[in-house]
């Protein structure tokens, strides 16, 4: 039988894999990420073995920590052996004496006008429906460490895969702003399930974070001010909730 086809070059060129590779890695890491985290047989396991509310702090900080590893870690050791070329510094996990000035300042600037945006987002009531993620009326001096690191952990992971891999080689490969465009729409698709305004929002931020770390060529801006996000955006949510107070004695 003889098939017909367009007759298309589908060769593999050398430079193809700096492409293919990280949108396959950012597909497949925030993949890995969000079915667990939603998966209810998971998820069961947790609340069928202990009360509510520590069932609800485990199975928070278990996908934060799913989310490091399946975003940061294993893209990470993939990423290494398959593009040898990319350093750590490539993906702008480095220091950079030249644009500290710039990294300290927008760092400052931005959490200056997320840390508000967050406070007053929270009194919402349809944003309490699903923030703060840890479902506990007594927030004490502890919960609100784990808390806190689990979302920087969640957070170093994410942006290592958006910021670093998914945007870096792309730049170098199809140009500064193709390579934002096709950042852009991938992060602001996975705020989708999280709601219209979320999704809108990750738009401007996505673009603003990806020109801030190719102008400072490193991560931090970005990882920074998304900690500081989303610690503001959960600590409201509790300071807020009619049904959650802190008590940080305990």
């Amino acid at each position: 039988m003889n098939f017909k086809t367009t007759g298309i070059d589908l060769s593999w060129s050398n430079g193809d894999i700096n492409l293919f590779l990280p949108l396959i890695l950012t597909l497949l890491g925030f993949s890995i990420f969000w079915f667990v985290s939603h998966s209810e047989k998971i998820k069961s396991r947790f609340y069928d073995e202990l009360d509510s509310e520590n069932a609800s702090i485990k199975h928070i900080i278990f996908t934060k920590h799913v989310g490091f590893v399946s975003m940061g870690v294993l893209p990470a050791i993939i990423a290494f052996r398959l593009m040898p070329s990319y350093s750590l510094a490539d993906y702008g996990v480095a220091v950079n004496a030249d644009t500290r000035t710039l990294t300290i300042i927008s760092i400052l600037v931005l959490s200056m006008l997320v840390v508000p945006m967050a406070f007053f987002s929270s009194k919402k009531s349809e944003h309490l429906l699903t923030y703060p993620q840890i479902r506990v009326k007594s927030w004490g001096l502890r919960l609100v460490m784990k808390n806190a690191l689990g979302w920087t952990l969640y957070l170093i992971g994410y942006e290592f895969l958006f910021r670093g891999i998914l945007l870096f080689p792309l730049v170098s490969e199809i140009g500064v702003w193709p390579a934002i465009a096709i950042n852009t729409a991938m992060y602001s698709a996975t705020h989708i399930p999280k709601g219209l305004n979320e999704a809108v929002g990750a738009v401007p931020l996505g673009i603003v974070l990806c020109l801030l770390t190719l102008m400072t060529g490193t991560l931090w801006i970005a990882i920074v001010v998304h900690i500081v996000m989303a610690w503001a955006n959960s600590f409201s949510s509790v300071f807020h909730h009619p049904d959650m107070t802190f008590n940080l004695k305990k």
